[in-house]
């Protein structure tokens, strides 16, 4: 590493100041009325619609879209939000592409699918700008329920139980409710504080109360709660974050990437942020891009991506990749981290190592290769690190049955913290809905 580097190291304010309005801006602009208009006529409002099969929540998707053609948007957002009620923010961060999208006849057809998650967001933000409610609450059923977490699952959780009447007390870790779409995305994904926007207009539905800055096991623990409440739900995300396993980890530099896109989202100035001037990312899914793209867009001048594996093994998605890639980002395979490099306790470089198949396991090939570098980030996948002793786990995450119910009789949970969760937003919602409506059939 050059000298020059060392001296730099990671520094704030690398761009002119215009620039980082320019770099986080919307990524996919919204569409105007025209627009919106136009892309709903190349649906062909398919029976048994492939597209609503591919979504998690089941949207019926033809239906929204023809309300959309009709200049009926208010009725396209109900249709969306009576199965999922952050549609607003899967419209944004949803990999249609791989999803929905994918599915679309048009694809198959035309390579060209009707463009699904910004229809859904034309609909969906015209009803929250006109703060149009679709749900009124239910007689109160004197039923409480306790949601720990605040995230996409505890939310869409606990309105559908708002809905039916019961009283909901939300619990979350953090400064703010929100979860993953508050702290865990890219800025550019949902700029312009969207992410509360839409809680609040979850909330607005009465009957929830949030309680922030609490933590499971050490503000209280489960038997408190479901000795206090008739239901909980268990929406906690995911809050270990796994080790790199590399000599030197612990140097200077060396950071996990969720933290890094949570610092960036909560900043109230992005120029502020310092960055790397060579930057290396490890892991292969959704946070190693995020990460990636925007360390680039804070002024990085290299930006390289390390997954252990082939392009066709990592978790995120093409598109991802590409978007990626246009943003000057390097994206290499089959390198596995193997030693930080320091001097003075900072970083100045990554030690890598070839992989390979053999067999269909990963193999290390002996040879290595080495990457400048003043800033390392972690993105190689979280873990489940609650220990529930009252609650079955199954390869490191809750177990739950088709209802989403726990083996404790009084707890449901749903979210990246269950077993078989995809790390989706949409998942999320899906199961915070469907354990509701369990939790209320249980209850009555």
């Amino acid at each position: 590493m050059t000298e020059g580097l060392l001296k730099q190291g990671i520094a704030p304010e690398r761009l002119e100041p215009g620039r980082y309005a320019e770099n986080f801006s919307d990524l996919h602009p919204a569409l105007d009325r025209h627009e919106a208009h136009v892309e709903a006529d190349r649906c062909y409002f398919c029976y048994d619609a492939p597209c609503q099969k591919a979504c998690p929540t089941e949207i019926d998707i033809p239906m929204f879209i023809r309300e959309i053609s009709t200049g009926n948007p208010l009725g396209a957002a109900e249709t969306i939000f009576d199965q999922n009620i952050l549609g607003g923010m899967c419209a944004r961060v949803c990999p249609t592409e791989t999803l929905c999208e994918e599915a679309c006849v048009r694809m198959e057809a035309e390579g060209k699918p009707v463009k699904i998650g910004q229809l859904q967001r034309y609909a969906t933000d015209i009803a929250m700008a006109e703060d149009k409610q679709f749900y009124a609450r239910a007689a109160e059923t004197g039923k409480k329920i306790a949601v720990i977490g605040a995230g996409p699952a505890g939310l869409a959780c606990a309105h559908r139980l708002a809905m039916h009447g019961h009283d909901v007390t939300m619990f979350d870790a953090r400064p703010k409710p929100g979860g993953l779409n508050e702290y865990g995305i890219a800025a550019y994904k949902a700029p312009d504080g969207f992410a509360q926007e839409e809680v609040d207009y979850i909330l607005s539905i009465g009957g929830i109360t949030v309680e922030t800055g609490k933590a499971l096991g050490r503000d209280f623990n489960l038997d408190e709660l479901t000795a206090s409440h008739d239901a909980v739900f268990l929406g906690l995300g995911l809050s270990g974050v796994n080790a790199l396993r590399a000599e030197g980890e612990g140097a200077d530099g060396v950071r996990d990437a969720i933290d890094f896109i949570a610092e960036l989202r909560q900043s109230s100035d992005i120029a502020k942020l310092p960055i790397g001037r060579k930057v290396v990312v490890i892991g292969g899914g959704m946070t190693a891009i995020d990460a990636g793209i925007q360390a680039k867009l804070l002024g990085a001048e290299e930006v390289t991506i390390c997954y252990r594996r082939g392009q066709d093994h990592m978790n995120a998605s093409v598109f991802e990749q590409e978007l990626a890639a246009a943003r000057g980002v390097n994206i290499r395979h089959w390198l596995a981290p193997k030693r930080v490099l320091s001097a003075n306790g900072k970083v100045t470089g990554l030690e890598l190592e070839y992989t390979s198949l053999k067999d269909g396991k990963l193999a290390m090939m002996g040879a290595t290769m080495t990457l400048e570098a003043d800033q390392v980030f972690k993105a190689i996948g979280q873990s489940f690190d609650n220990d529930f002793s009252d609650v079955t786990l199954e390869g490191g995450r809750i177990k739950v049955d088709a209802d989403m119910r726990t083996s404790h009789e009084k707890v449901w949970a749903g979210g990246d913290c269950v077993y078989g969760g995809d790390d989706l937003t949409v998942t999320a919602a899906a199961h915070g809905r469907d354990a509701a409506e369990a939790i209320n059939k249980a209850l009555s």
